[in-house]
Formats: structure tokens, C-alpha cells, sequence
């Protein structure tokens, strides 16, 4: 993945190491990383921006020669890093257990062009949800394309999910109002809204969104690109996002991307966040975008690694006010050859000393979604030995939410605690 990004970035650090750092030759690098980042299909907004973040940091700083590539290498880590910071952060399911608390269906509208793997994204998010002992109705408001509606129906067959659709040539935003009504009645959690793969240059399909938005106000709208599609994706979104506003992305076949410029630049031109990436063909196959894997990707390093070097005071540059403080880490003791190494964090059971039951007992009571980092199991974990420590208090919403429980269209959940029996191994 992102072969292309990872090159142009490792190349101009490269160049930097056997150059002085005088105005010149930091501008004829500068202009050797546009042309290699042009190539890895990032936008020109990104790119102007980050050639001027690099200039104010590098022009007219003294630094040892064979620091230069660790000071570029930071500074690009720094501009990429606070690039995906400063857009919001969207936990889609704790948006819906919210929306559930309120007795609400929480309302998901998927746009995009044909192609990209829209509707196969609308699968593999009800799959997820499913996962989340979530209930799903689908609503197949795209009544333009031939095939659509059945295209979406093998998958609510092979999901064992409810679906809302109409003939062809129906209006989509009926349909999909129809879904929302189901919904309410049947106390389903989620909605989700496939629409037809509309041209963004189309204005006529453009404003039949605008009418699907207005009828039904949904809470969540997710563009889905292609990240094969390069810059065609990233002018995708730029188009969408003037006349829908959405508030995500889901960039799908990101595991065969080997130029990752669609990510950088989607997030730049629309200010919103990268949700999740395809990664396969099977529902499970669906991953949250995780910021720093991708900079460790890209860069063959993580993030907080390159950040803790030793670099010549002169030219050491204060944290961007952009960029949120990093969670306090326990101290970890420098490993010598002939010592006994200690468990590193990641090899930690966060669950150490909890009894199974406990966990089992908090995440059916307050449906708490499996972790999916060693980020989220930690901090799992704390809110259990909290909830412990307070006599494990009884949610207020039990008997509300064992009641939905019992309608026919919700899907059966899977066997409970495996993912947790897992991360006691």
C-alpha cells in the first residue's frame, strides 16, 4: 500500500541529507516532492500547503548534515499528522446507541458515483453493525440503475436483513422515507440508504440528494471513493461535498492503492474525516481508518518514534497547536542484553485481574462495542475496573433495550463473549 507516497516522501528527505539548507536548494527539492506527489494523485491544495510548512521550517535553520533527513522526516510526520487532527472525530456507533437511547432510528445516507463499491460498502457497514448486536433495515432508494435493487437484495439475503424498495423509476426519497417509517415502528437502531451512483457533474441527480436529505434528515452522510481512482476520487468528493455536505468518507479497494494520495487529499478539500477503508471483498473486510497506521505505512515508522529522536536544539519546533496532546504513556525501563525483557504495552493483557464475567456483564448491560485497537481495549478496561470499583451499577436503559430484542426483523445476534474470551488468551 501507498508504494508511490511512501517514495516521494523518503526521496525529497533523502535529497535534504546531502544539500545544505540554503533558500535554493530547499526550493528545487520542494519542487522535486510536488511533481513526485502530483504522480501519487495528491491534491494541489495539499501540496501547496505542505511545501510552505516546510519552507518555515527549514529555511535558514542550522542543523547538522546528517540530521536534516530525521528534521524532514518529523516535520512531514507533524504536517500529516495534525492534517487528519483537525478534522472530527465520528464514533458511528456510539452515535447510534445514543440515537437508541432516545428511542430513535439512526439514519445513514450512502452517496457516491457507480463503480466505487457503494453498495457493497452499505453491506459491509450492516454487517459491522450487526456485529454491534445492532438492528438494520436497508432502504434500496436507488430506482435508477438496472440491477440495483436486486444487487442489494442479495446482500440483505445473505445478511438476514430487512429491506425497503420499490419499482424502478420510483421516487428514492419515498422509498426511503418508507425505511425511516419501518424503522420507527419496529424499533429498528439503524437505517441505511443506498442512493443511485449519480454523476457529480450531474445537477439534476445532485438536487434528487437534496430532496432524499430533506425528507428523511438523516444523521450520518458517507461518501464512498475509490482509492484506484486517484484523482478522480479526490474531485469526486470536492463536487459532492458542495452539494451534500457529508460528513465522511469510506475509501474502498485501499488495500491494492499503491499510491494513497486520495486519503491526504479528501480529508484536505473537504475537512472531513477518513471513516473506514476496504480492505477485501468479505463483509468483515471493513476497517476504521487508523491515522497512525497510515503515517507508519507511509513512512516505515511510527509516528511517536520519530518524535522522541534526539535533534539538534537550534532547529527543535514547538508541537502545533493543532495537534492534541499525546495520552501519558507508562514509563517503560531501557531493556539491557543480559535482563529479563518486561511486557511492552502492546503485549499486556489489558484485561489482566478482570474476572471474564465482569466483562461479559458491563458490555451486554451497556452494549459496548468490541475494541478494535489496543488504544480502545485499554481503555475498555478502565471503565470496567471503574464500574467495578462502583459496585457495578445497573444501566438505566436494560429493560428498554431487552425489549426491541424481540421483534422478528432484528438480526440474532452470535454466540456473546468470543471476541472478549479472545483477549483473555
Amino acid at each position: 500500500m501507498f508504494e508511490n507516497l511512501r517514495n516521494a516522501f523518503s526521496s525529497v528527505a533523502k535529497s535534504f541529507s546531502e544539500k545544505e539548507l540554503s533558500e535554493k536548494d530547499i526550493n528545487n527539492m520542494l519542487q522535486e516532492l510536488e511533481i513526485s506527489l502530483l504522480e501519487s494523485d495528491v491534491a494541489t491544495e495539499v501540496i501547496d500547503s505542505l511545501k510552505s510548512d516546510l519552507q518555515k521550517r527549514l529555511i535558514g535553520t542550522k542543523v547538522d548534515k546528517h540530521e536534516i533527513e530525521s528534521l524532514v522526516k518529523k516535520s512531514l510526520i507533524d504536517y500529516i499528522s495534525s492534517l487528519f487532527d483537525a478534522t472530527e472525530k465520528i464514533n458511528i456507533l456510539e452515535k447510534i446507541y445514543a440515537k437508541k437511547r432516545l428511542q430513535e432510528p439512526y439514519v445513514i445516507l450512502f452517496v457516491g458515483i457507480n463503480g466505487t463499491g457503494k453498495t457493497t460498502t452499505l453491506a459491509k457497514v450492516a454487517h459491522m453493525l450487526q456485529q454491534a448486536k445492532l438492528s438494520v433495515v436497508v432502504a434500496a432508494a436507488d430506482t435508477y440503475r438496472a440491477g440495483a435493487i436486486e444487487q442489494l437484495k442479495e446482500h440483505t439475503s445473505r445478511l438476514n436483513l430487512k429491506i425497503i424498495a420499490q419499482n424502478y423509476g420510483a421516487d428514492p426519497a419515498a422509498v426511503a422515507k418508507d425505511a425511516v417509517l419501518h424503522a420507527k415502528s419496529n424499533k429498528i437502531d439503524c437505517v441505511l440508504i443506498d442512493t443511485a451512483g449519480r454523476m457529480q457533474t450531474s445537477k439534476n441527480l445532485m438536487d434528487q440528494i437534496a430532496k432524499i436529505t430533506k425528507v428523511v434528515n438523516p444523521d450520518l452522510k458517507i461518501f464512498v471513493g475509490d482509492s484506484l481512482a486517484g484523482n478522480d476520487t479526490v474531485n469526486q468528493a470536492r463536487e459532492f461535498y458542495q452539494h451534500t455536505k457529508f460528513d465522511g468518507s469510506i475509501l474502498t479497494k485501499s488495500d491494492a492503492d499503491a499510491r494513497g494520495g486520495a486519503a491526504l487529499s479528501i480529508v484536505k478539500v473537504t475537512n472531513t474525516p477518513i471513516l473506514f477503508v476496504g480492505v477485501g471483498q468479505d463483509y468483515k473486510d471493513l476497517k476504521p481508518f487508523d491515522k497512525e497506521l497510515f503515517i507508519e505505512t507511509v513512512f516505515g515508522v511510527k509516528p511517536e518514534s520519530i518524535r522522541t529522536e534526539n535533534v539538534t536544539p537550534q532547529i527543535a519546533e514547538p508541537v502545533s497547536k493543532s495537534e492534541p496532546p499525546a495520552e501519558p504513556q507508562p514509563k517503560q525501563q531501557e531493556i539491557k542484553p543480559t535482563a529479563t525483557p518486561e511486557k511492552t504495552i502492546e503485549q499486556e493483557d489489558p484485561f489482566e485481574g478482570i474476572k471474564t464475567k465482569d466483562i461479559n456483564d458491563y458490555v451486554d448491560q451497556f452494549g459496548v462495542a468490541p475494541p478494535e485497537t489496543d488504544a480502545q481495549a485499554r481503555d475498555l478496561a478502565a471503565k470496567i475496573r471503574t464500574w467495578i470499583a462502583n459496585g457495578r451499577p445497573q444501566s438505566e436503559n436494560i429493560q428498554d433495550d431487552s425489549s426491541k430484542l424481540e421483534n422478528d426483523d432484528i438480526p440474532k445476534p452470535k454466540k456473546k463473549r468470543s471476541f472478549f474470551g479472545k483477549l483473555r488468551k
